[in-house]
């Protein structure tokens, strides 16, 4: 039987990169790439347990996450060229004051 622990090594890594570069960076398509970045460690981790218990579980929750990553990339990088067109910035502290 294999073992589970570089697999969630490896997933816990993604993560964690993913969750630095959101946190540290302003740039706003950077953070959508961090985000996904995340997503792909939480995919292996599913992945690897539902291989490790032998079941298709894990398996399947991958693939609805990874529909639901494309999805989220589509609508993501559309929001993100509007924002641009608008401010002509990709800087996320220029979205953070609301104007009245």
């Amino acid at each position: 039987m294999d073992s589970v622990t570089p697999y969630v090594i490896l997933g816990a890594v993604l993560f964690a990169m993913g969750l630095v570069g959101f946190l540290s960076r302003r740039n706003l398509i950077v953070m959508f790439l961090s985000t996904e970045v995340m997503f792909q460690g939480v995919i292996v981790n599913l992945v690897a347990f539902g291989r490790f218990h032998h079941n298709l579980q894990g398996q399947s929750f991958g693939v609805f996450l990874l529909a639901i990553a494309a999805v989220e990339a589509g609508l993501a990088l559309g929001l993100v060229v509007l924002l641009y067109r608008r401010r002509r910035t990709l800087d996320s502290e220029a979205w953070s004051t609301m104007c009245g």
